[in-house]
């Protein structure tokens, strides 16, 4: 699905979480990054239609370079769509951003996509020297770039964080003519209304309660896009979930790295531990897909109604749990989870 595309593109995103092995040790980071390609390999053989990878720069999380990874995965499959979940634009330069997608994009033969945002941690700001007190300026000034030089030129652009650029070619050119570019977006009206202006489609992240509470969001996003006269543009869907044969083995399975995992970063915001309450709350009546493909296949048809969406990334890392079992889910949700969705929507 390219980003002007109404098809419906069921994906899988992940941000490369430092796994555990059967005996409950850390794996090196290394060795996540090649189960990561395995584990990309996989969806691409049982019809996920895409794949994103979120950048960071913690011991957590082993990515911090999607479009590297990407390429690694690109090389050993055939049909599956390959991008970031999210790449944080704030901090990188967009016309290398650009570049690597764009060769990203040569290697797959016009597989490529890239998601742009801020991102939801700050580590890059400090590690590459950029001012935090700058966030909204680097943003809204990079995404006015990156999309000015998506064809690859020639293409001229003017702002206050560099010198302006006039008649400029970036290379390589994509396969496909032009980079299809997506922003993130955490549900701030100002965002969506932005990603509009620049006619670019959104993906909404939606990490904690329930989907409805964002259907005003997709509905400004429309009648944003008409008002800039940009065309009808597509909304996806960003969140976390698990699958497994049964409701409760996929409860049981993810709950101590889900907990992990919100539990370390909620003691670095302030938050209290998670309770296995809020977590069964948080999937019988928020943003957490977990269950059996019946059970998964029915909350995301839902959500994609009740938002007018054509695009679900469902992130199936969440926390230390094992590789095989990850893999367990990427095929669940490729062979039965997608198959349901498809027939329940009449695709």
């Amino acid at each position: 699905m390219t980003e002007q595309s109404t098809g419906l593109q069921l994906g899988l995103d992940t941000f490369g979480d430092v796994t555990v092995d059967d005996d409950g040790r850390p794996v090196p980071q290394p060795q996540v990054l090649r189960d990561l390609v395995e584990q990309g390999v996989l969806a691409d053989r049982v019809g996920v239609d895409h794949i994103g990878l979120g950048e960071h720069h913690r011991a957590d999380f082993a990515v911090s370079a999607p479009d590297v990874v990407l390429a690694g995965i690109a090389t050993r499959t055939e049909r599956i769509l390959l991008g970031s979940s999210v790449t944080v634009l704030s901090s990188d330069d967009p016309l290398r951003v650009f570049q690597r997608f764009s060769t990203v994009d040569a290697l797959s033969d016009g597989r490529a996509t890239v998601t742009v945002g801020r991102g939801s941690f700050v580590e890059s700001f400090g590690l590459f020297g950029f001012d935090l007190a700058d966030y909204e300026k680097l943003f809204e000034e990079k995404l006015d770039l990156l999309a000015a030089a998506r064809t690859g030129g020639p293409f001229d652009w003017a702002g206050t964080i560099r010198p302006p650029l006039t008649g400029q070619r970036v290379y390589p050119a994509p396969a496909s003519g032009r980079l299809p570019v997506w922003v993130g977006v955490g549900g701030s009206p100002e965002s969506v209304v932005r990603t509009a202006r620049h006619g670019l489609p959104m993906v909404l992240a939606i990490i904690g309660g329930s989907s409805a509470r964002f259907a005003p969001y997709a509905d400004l996003f429309r009648r944003a896009t008409a008002e800039f006269g940009v065309g009808e543009l597509p909304v996806g869907v960003h969140s976390p979930g698990f699958v497994a044969e049964t409701d409760d083995e996929a409860r049981e399975l993810l709950f101590p790295h889900f907990k992990a995992n919100r539990d370390r970063i909620g003691a670095e915001r302030g938050w209290g531990p998670m309770t296995r309450a809020q977590y069964d709350d948080e999937i019988e009546n928020g943003a957490l897909y977990v269950g059996s493909p019946e059970t998964v296949a029915a909350k995301l048809v839902e959500t994609l109604k009740v938002l007018g969406a054509r695009r679900f990334d469902l992130k199936y890392a969440n926390g230390p749990m094992p590789h095989r079992q990850l893999m367990r889910c990427i095929e669940l949700y490729g062979t039965e989870v997608v198959p349901r969705v498809r027939a329940a929507l009449g695709e």
